[in-house]
């Protein structure tokens, strides 16, 4: 698989151009959460230097990178990031009342200094009921943290059970129906046996 092409770049660090190991970085990149890990990246030449992982290129088919984007980190200067919002427990309105849980926000964004970077934030939903929900203004941040994220977005909620009614037969939904093979009609009903004998009829020619 080789080396895959790199950028990594900064606040003061103009754009610079590097290969990383693929097989290294498939491997790091599906044990890590990307969107707020600190990579260290050693360069030849260079000190090592702590970045976060901006964008990453896949090939659309095959398990392989096609480039990807690092973003230098300093410390004590503060970055802006993602960080996964994650449910903890089963909400009493799914438990006894068959509501539905919906996560509508797996992400806020958050501006902190490296080395306050959450790995992620969990609420606990145990306590929900039908009809209830949590918002981003829920999320215990640490010191230092900002939440950049709207406060009143919602991130999680108990739906009412969604109930499927199977439709009633309308009356009279018979009438009109072709009588069963071997039933009269009523007298004085045509039936569709065909034409009767007499005129109307046409005689083909052998």
């Amino acid at each position: 698989m080789g080396r895959v092409p790199a950028v990594v770049y900064g606040k003061d660090l103009d754009p610079m151009a590097l290969t990383v190991n693929s097989h290294e970085a498939i491997r790091l990149f599906e044990s890590i959460s990307t969107e707020n890990t600190i990579v260290s990246l050693a360069i030849e030449g260079e000190e090592p230097m702590d970045t976060l992982v901006r964008e990453i290129q896949s090939h659309p088919f095959r398990r392989e990178l096609v480039h990807v984007d690092f973003y230098q980190i300093q410390k004590g200067v503060e970055v802006e990031l993602d960080i996964p919002v994650i449910l903890v427990g089963t909400a009493d309105g799914v438990r006894h009342d068959e509501g539905i849980m919906e996560q509508v926000l797996h992400e806020v964004r958050v501006k902190c200094i490296p080395s306050l970077i959450p790995s992620s934030f969990e609420l606990e939903v145990t306590s929900l009921n039908v009809g209830d929900s949590l918002h981003v203004s829920d999320i215990k941040v640490a010191e230092g943290v900002e939440l950049l994220t709207e406060l009143e977005r919602t991130v999680c909620a108990v739906a009412v059970p969604r109930v499927i009614e199977e439709p009633e037969p309308e009356e009279g939904l018979e009438e009109g129906m072709e009588l069963a093979e071997g039933e009269e009609a009523p007298d004085g009903e045509a039936t569709d046996e065909g034409p009767s004998d007499g005129d109307g009829s046409a005689d083909s020619e052998g």
